[in-house]
């Protein structure tokens, strides 16, 4: 018998399951092929099979360790630090006041500049001898100048302040969206008992912000592990594979070296971690869900 609502449904949700196949799970299919084949020295068309060779070749590749560990770094830096920032704002601007509506668009604004125009921005507040920060440090704290992103020492940080400000403010929304259905029983009865603001936020406002943390957490770690353009235009790698991440190491395997083979295993394994990180979050999450009960 024709089930006309579920086959409206379906029609319904075909749209969404269109583009989720086309740019989700083809070019991950795609990728798995390719990182199986040789792609060097071929004509197009003519690679062949090599099974698992792209694989070993990236293990023993030690940029390919490198690239990690500074991706490593690269989340230990910002993830923790831009979600403290958006969850102190959010506290602070959580009343619907019109000073408050206005910051919250001020702290807002960066997110909606391309990461293209911030890093052409944040270029200019690194460079060396005339940049905002060198100006401030020689004229009113007397130090000398310095080259933040072609210092191997700082240059990953550096783009880690950049992230850290362009984002920030988009996980604001969350916590502020979050903080909203929060009910105000929990704090008139907390507050009954004679708890403090500390206390009201550490035993009401942290447990029943679980889920939005966890999260805000899970889009904080796949941002920096996918953000690649303000390396592009800051530093491109350097100096001596410094900042040199996961997602550029993929692109420079690629573009430059045109060994798409490898380039495409590395961008399975990355695949695999980021899905095993989220599934371990999203697990999180839903556990976090049932603090009502």
């Amino acid at each position: 018998m024709f089930n006309k609502k579920r086959y409206l449904s379906y029609l319904i949700l075909f749209p969404s399951l269109f583009f989720l196949f086309s740019f989700t799970y083809l070019p991950f299919g795609v990728a798995l092929h390719d990182s199986l084949f040789e792609f060097r020295n071929t004509k197009v068309g003519e690679e062949y099979y090599t099974g698992f060779s792209n694989y070993i070749r990236l293990f023993n590749d030690p940029v390919f360790y490198q690239s990690l560990w500074n991706t490593l770094k690269f989340i230990i830096i910002t993830v923790p630090i831009s979600i403290l920032i958006a969850f102190l704002l959010a506290l602070k601007l959580n009343q619907s006041t019109l000073i408050n509506r206005s910051f919250r668009a001020i702290f807002f604004m960066p997110t909606v500049i391309p990461l293209v125009a911030a890093a052409g921005l944040w270029i200019f507040i690194f460079l060396p001898g005339s940049g905002l920060i060198d100006y401030y440090l020689t004229h009113h704290l007397k130090l000398s100048a310095n080259n933040f992103l072609g210092n191997q020492d700082s240059a990953l940080f550096a783009l880690s302040i950049l992230s850290i400000w362009k984002f920030s403010g988009y996980y604001m929304i969350f916590f502020l969206a979050g903080l909203q259905s929060v009910p105000k029983d929990a704090f008139e009865a907390i507050k009954m008992e004679g708890a403090s603001e500390f206390q009201c936020l550490r035993y009401v406002t942290i447990p029943m912000l679980r889920p939005t943390i966890t999260f805000v957490a899970t889009i904080a770690l796949i941002y920096s592990v996918t953000q690649v353009d303000h390396i592009l235009m800051m530093t491109n790698g350097g100096p001596n594979n410094s900042t040199n991440v996961i997602l550029f190491y993929i692109y420079s395997t690629a573009q430059d070296s045109f060994d798409f083979g490898k380039a495409s295993a590395a961008t399975i394994i990355t695949l695999l971690c980021l899905l095993v990180l989220t599934i371990i979050n999203m697990g999180a999450m839903e556990k976090g869900a049932h603090y009502e009960h």
